[in-house]
């Protein structure tokens, strides 16, 4: 059992920038796939990105991809989602996740969530 809590959601316009970041407790963090994923109103939820254990591979939805950028810090138990160019669309509630099996976390439902954190992204 890992938990997890994000934090770094807010409301920024339309281009901005944000860097979201998810601290997990406990001292196995590093044998953990970590995952985002969103929800935006009316929507499903929606994988975002996903990283491996060590870091060595990353993957990504095709609407993101190229703006935003997941990172880990195995040393600090975070992992980190840099958001560039934000749009509208962009807005959700980001979810991080963890699986201790899955590094590709796009068709899975990972085993732990955090409770979320509000992006919105303004006109």
């Amino acid at each position: 059992q890992v938990q997890l809590v994000e934090s770094g959601g807010g409301l920024v316009q339309a281009g901005g920038s944000l860097r979201l970041s998810c601290a997990a407790s406990g001292r196995t963090f590093s044998r953990y796939a970590m995952g985002w994923f969103r929800q935006a109103p009316g929507k499903d939820r929606e994988f975002v990105a996903s990283i491996s254990r060590t870091g060595d591979s990353t993957y990504y939805a095709d609407s993101v991809k190229g703006r935003f950028t997941i990172s880990r810090d195995n040393a600090q138990n975070s992992v980190y989602l840099q958001m560039n160019s934000l749009k509208p669309e962009d807005t959700a509630i980001y979810y991080c996740a963890a699986d201790p099996r899955f590094s590709n976390m796009r068709f899975l439902t990972p085993g732990h969530w955090g409770q979320g954190t509000q992006v919105t992204v303004s006109s």
